[in-house]
């Protein structure tokens, strides 16, 4: 039969041009056009603006404390993360299927949209100090969040992140055979000696793969933050200085700074975690038959899981109450409630165009990540091609790129142009979108392609069927659950997307939903309450979208967060 796995014909090489050129203006020029910007002066070349920001002890701080918020906020979702992925791969007990569903609760709702609940259930005078003060445990209210400063964000982004790195490290764990520890029982390890010497090593690519990922969100999260108005924080600076583009050179410093720090931190990480190699040469030997819980393992399963379950569903019922709310003033709960927010939703004339614009925003922006990514998985997958981990690896930057880097640079790049985000912004707003969740049509495609047989196409190329026609008619069919769940997954964190959407989008009427949240909850009266309400009509449909996603996947979701 013919071999499919040959070199690219004219229709791959002329795919391979367009996805260069897409490449070259939309993830390429915006990043050289910064990294210019923050080095050119008009007396020549010159590092004078990072002199700037790094004397400046203000911007000094806002690093420093970035950098911490990403390292605390890593270490913390390890912690919950870990255990939580042992007891899914290494137990069996009642309710596991529950389990693994109510570990992905947390991903329903950005920390964005948590942070409007959480401030009142934590303010100083808010439920929680409330209800301590009714049952006598405490006398005076307490500042949780330290008037929503960094530990207020490290709780929203630790209960919001850990899903990504318990899909990664439980991912990993399930791959391991069985047979290597049970070698290193055999030698005498056991307990925490045994995981940490030979079980961890093993699970170091797929912990590494979501530390990362969690420590560049947390860093270069925006949302958050401005939400609890706590602005010494590197992306918020950036975000502040997005409309003195053309006067305030620091912004590019800034931004430059972030990408270096990221690379930086990076590299670390992999060294690290990457000093010693573990690999496993085979598929496990044997099938891994987990251990029955018993009674008292499986009451603390759910005291773990349901604690943990418990704390990560506190923005999402703050934000209910909230857009619930109609009178409540000093009390735990609400004195009484309204649907009245929800139905304002619809009516609004801020918050009904937000709606129709994301859902175009982001349709338009998976249809672009689709081709794309189908293109992209066909020609590694199918193509022996020079350089093809460079092509992956391209593919996957945006996933390791923080968004508000991608975000300035398309501001500030493309200003002047007529992709002038200040004009119109519609165009560059779709390409944002794409860009930044092409990694997950990527996998999702590239995971298709992987597990569809090659003999059918094979076959119907021996009957005369063109690549293009095979691709169509043979490949896109047998790969139509991953492709379906690719698209949903970047069609829904499209619709939920913080810095593209509230640095890129200038004027009201081309506002998708999270900025129409953030200027609502910037007015007075119902502002925040209409907020809320809004916040929840897109969980409701993220949860959707992940439900539909998981169900095409299944234990594969931990793949599209993979870098």
């Amino acid at each position: 039969m013919t071999d499919l796995s040959q070199k690219p014909g004219a229709g791959s090489y002329l795919f391979l041009t367009a996805l260069a050129l897409f490449f070259g203006a939309f993830l390429f020029y915006p990043i050289s056009y910064v990294v210019a910007k923050s080095v050119y002066t008009k007396g020549g070349y010159s590092l004078v603006f990072f002199r700037v920001i790094f004397l400046d002890a203000y911007m000094r701080g806002a690093i420093l404390r970035s950098l911490a918020l990403g390292i605390v906020t890593m270490l913390t979702v390890s912690v919950i993360a870990i255990p939580l992925a042992f007891i899914a791969t290494r137990y069996r007990f009642p309710g596991k299927a529950l389990m693994g569903g109510l570990v992905l609760v947390p991903m329903i709702m950005p920390p964005f949209v948590g942070a409007i609940g959480m401030r009142q259930i934590f303010a100083r005078f808010g439920s929680i100090n409330l209800l301590l003060m009714k049952m006598h445990l405490i006398s005076s209210p307490v500042d949780w969040l330290q008037g929503g400063g960094f530990w207020g964000i490290v709780v929203l982004e630790t209960l919001h992140l850990y899903p990504i790195m318990y899909l990664n490290v439980a991912a990993g764990l399930s791959s391991i055979d069985p047979a290597l520890e049970e070698s290193g029982m055999s030698l005498g390890a056991s307990g925490w000696s045994l995981f940490r010497r030979v079980t961890f090593p093993l699970v170091l690519p797929g912990y590494f793969a979501g530390a990362i990922i969690v420590f560049i969100w947390a860093f270069t999260d925006l949302g958050t933050p401005l939400v609890f108005d706590y602005r010494n924080l590197v992306a918020v600076q950036i975000f502040d200085k997005v409309s003195d583009i053309g006067e305030d050179p620091t912004g590019y410093a800034l931004v430059v700074t972030v990408i270096l720090l990221t690379a930086v931190c990076f590299m670390a990480a992999r060294y690290l975690f990457g000093r010693r190699r573990y690999e496993l040469l085979t598929r496990a030997s044997i099938a891994r038959e987990e251990s029955r819980a018993g009674f008292a393992g499986t009451a603390a399963i759910y005291v773990i899981v349901g604690g943990v379950t418990c704390l990560a569903l506190l923005p999402h019922v703050s934000v209910v109450l909230t857009s619930i709310r109609d009178k409540w003033f000093m009390s735990v709960l609400p004195q009484s409630y309204t649907l009245k927010y929800y139905g304002a939703v619809l009516t609004h004339p801020l918050t009904l165009p937000s709606i129709k614009k994301s859902i175009f925003y982001s349709s338009s922006s998976a249809l672009v990540d689709l081709g794309l990514g189908i293109g992209i998985a066909y020609i590694l997958t199918r193509k022996r091609v020079p350089g093809s981990s460079i092509i992956d690896g391209i593919a996957m930057l945006p996933l390791a790129l923080p968004g508000i880097v991608l975000a300035f640079g398309y501001a500030a790049g493309y200003s002047g142009t007529f992709l002038n985000p200040r004009e119109n912004p519609v165009a560059l707003l779709i390409i944002a979108y794409a860009v930044r969740r092409l990694p997950y049509m990527v996998r999702a495609a590239y995971a298709g392609f992987q597990q569809s047989s090659i003999s059918l196409e094979e076959a119907a190329s021996t009957l005369g069927a063109s690549p293009a026609t095979t691709l169509r008619r043979v490949t896109i069919p047998l790969t139509m659950a991953s492709l379906v769940a690719g698209t949903i997954l970047a069609f829904s964190f499209a619709m939920l997307e913080v810095s593209d959407s509230l640095i890129l989008a200038f004027k009201e009427q081309f506002y998708p939903i999270t900025k129409a949240i953030y200027t609502l909850l910037g007015r007075i009266a119902d502002g925040p309450y209409v907020a809320s309400a809004l916040g929840l009509w897109g969980m409701a449909l993220l949860v959707l979208s992940l439900l539909a996603a998981a169900s095409f996947l299944g234990r594969k979701m931990g793949d599209i967060f993979r870098l």
